[in-house]
């Protein structure tokens, strides 16, 4: 799918239908110290093998993709909801 760089779009902080920059969300660097992460490594120390099955066929063939809109005149930032596409590709 072709996204425009660039979409008029409203903006709830400016209160109006402005400018915003496009880009595709993309997922934060994990904390190592988060409790998820500690039980994690807690449980795959040692001789033990993996605590969970790790899935082999997945029913879906793609992944949901989340864009970013950027106002150009105040900074905010919305997310749209998830869509699953193959391919997103922001024109310029």
């Amino acid at each position: 799918m072709k996204m425009r760089g660039t979409i008029n779009r409203y903006c709830p902080r400016c209160r109006a239908y402005t400018e915003h920059t496009v880009s595709i969300y993309k997922k934060g660097k994990d904390r190592s110290m988060a409790e998820g992460k500690r039980r994690m490594t807690r449980k795959t120390k040692g001789y033990g093998s993996f605590p969970k099955p790790i899935q082999k066929r997945f029913a879906k063939t793609t992944k949901k993709t989340v864009l970013k809109f950027k106002c150009k005149d105040c900074g905010y930032i919305i997310q749209s909801k998830g869509m699953r596409v193959k391919k997103v590709e922001i024109q310029k």
